[in-house]
């Protein structure tokens, strides 16, 4: 019941919309909402931003790798000083760093990812595109 009371939080802050969905009063509800936060399973609430609405449609993830010595925490300072960076994440094995960018055209992308391979000690980038995308809430 935690787990389907988190989702529900997930996909909509309203009290009522939640009860609904996972079958419990609106009281009910909250009182498993805030033990969930009080036991810091949830962590915060977030906001949903269309970014094609302000104009930053094309979405990319870069794959950056860096020289072997390059320490982890270096990797993601580089890569979160471009703002157009949502994400980082560093993997294991090659490449180093998947970066997940949004830009406004490829123009911009091709100015990101330039700034990308200058950062640090990158010594590869590999782009590839976002066509569609869904995410489990």
């Amino acid at each position: 019941m935690a787990r389907a009371a988190a989702r529900a939080v997930q996909r909509d802050h309203d009290v009522a919309p939640r009860s609904v969905r996972v079958g419990l009063s609106v009281a009910a509800v909250k009182r498993r909402v805030d033990r969930l936060r009080d036991s810091a399973v949830i962590t915060g609430f977030t906001v949903q931003v269309d970014h094609s609405r302000l104009g930053w449609t094309i979405e990319a993830f870069v794959e950056l790798t860096y020289t072997g010595t390059t320490p982890v925490g270096e990797i993601v300072r580089t890569a979160y000083k471009t703002a157009e960076v949502q994400a980082v994440f560093t993997i294991a094995g090659a490449p180093d760093a998947l970066v997940h960018v949004r830009v406004r055209d490829i123009g911009h992308l091709q100015h990101v990812i330039d700034g990308l391979r200058r950062t640090g000690n990158v010594t590869g980038a590999k782009t590839l595109m976002v066509l569609g995308s869904w995410t489990r809430n």
